[in-house]
């Protein structure tokens, strides 16, 4: 972690504040440790010696999105349009859409070299674990998709959450608390126009009746919001309120992008705090707390 332009912020403002100087010297040191942290670039083997911390989570992503694709045996056009409509919604120029392409390519091939391409990307992003976490979540919803999960792309993930440090159990209850919060993207989520495109050509071809792409009529549950938080109905409010807030702070956009989350999936955080927030709003309504 940088803490050079702390350092020298605490002595300067000693020297010639004291001691409310050096709190004041800190505070600057601190933004400018974070700005440089913002605009330094980390080594990737895979995808060139310097890339910038945006630029090396955007290619990750989508190598692994082309990775996941090839898993269950072949690339279809479903996970080629899929993967068009995610980088249109995150509105790329012209040379990020075609550094994507060219990652989501090289992901298919059979000999990459996945376990390498994670532990570049873990110490690229300084081991964040927020951003790590959100880095997995966007696999997994990628992989969730097409609204089932194929053995081989499970045994994928596990390999990508291995590897950025998380255990068989906390993998697990991930792909939980990510089921559940499916059901509070209410149409609305970062996928919905590819499965809304998705489920017109299917109900053109089949006269209408495909349903398996559409959210639960009846809506998320309270069990899909304790889910959401990774905490059980026998929890205490206290245990509850812990859990949101520290899902919120995991989730916030702004900090995401200042650690290294490209702006362009900025929305993706958002809809992922909003889940958050409409599961906690739920078990408060429910239960009768005050929030």
């Amino acid at each position: 972690m940088n803490f050079i332009g702390k350092l020298i912020g605490v002595i300067v403002g000693f020297k010639f504040g004291g001691f409310f100087g050096a709190i004041f010297g800190a505070f600057l040191g601190h933004l400018a440790d974070k700005k440089l942290y913002e605009l330094g670039n980390v080594a990737s083997s895979l995808f060139g010696h310097k890339v910038s911390r945006q630029s090396l989570f955007m290619q990750t992503t989508f190598a692994v999105m082309g990775h996941l694709s090839k898993a269950k045996g072949r690339v279809t056009n479903e996970d080629i349009q899929l993967a068009t409509a995610i980088m249109d919604r995150m509105q790329l120029s012209a040379d990020q859409r075609q550094l994507a392409q060219e990652a989501f390519t090289r992901g298919k091939a059979t000999d990459f070299p996945i376990r390498q391409a994670i532990r570049e990307f873990r110490v690229g992003c300084g081991e964040r674990k927020d951003l790590l976490r959100m880095f997995l979540e966007i696999q997994i919803q990628v992989a969730l998709s097409d609204q089932e999960l194929h053995p081989n792309e499970k045994e994928v993930l596990f390999i990508v959450a291995e590897e950025l440090g998380y255990s068989s159990f906390q993998f697990e209850q991930m792909l939980a608390m990510i089921y559940a919060a499916r059901q509070f993207s209410q149409g609305g989520g970062f996928y919905y126009q590819y499965q809304q495109y998705q489920q017109q050509g299917y109900q053109q071809q089949s006269g209408g009746g495909y349903q398996g792409a559409r959210q639960s009529s009846s809506g998320p549950t309270l069990e899909d919001a304790y889910r959401v938080l990774g905490v059980s109905a026998n929890d205490e409010r206290e245990v509850v309120k812990r859990a949101y807030r520290k899902l919120m702070n995991e989730h916030h956009p702004d900090k995401l992008v200042a650690k290294g989350l490209p702006e362009e999936m900025m929305e993706m955080a958002k809809e992922k705090a909003q889940q958050i927030q409409a599961a906690y709003d739920l078990i408060c309504k429910v239960k009768g707390w005050k929030k």
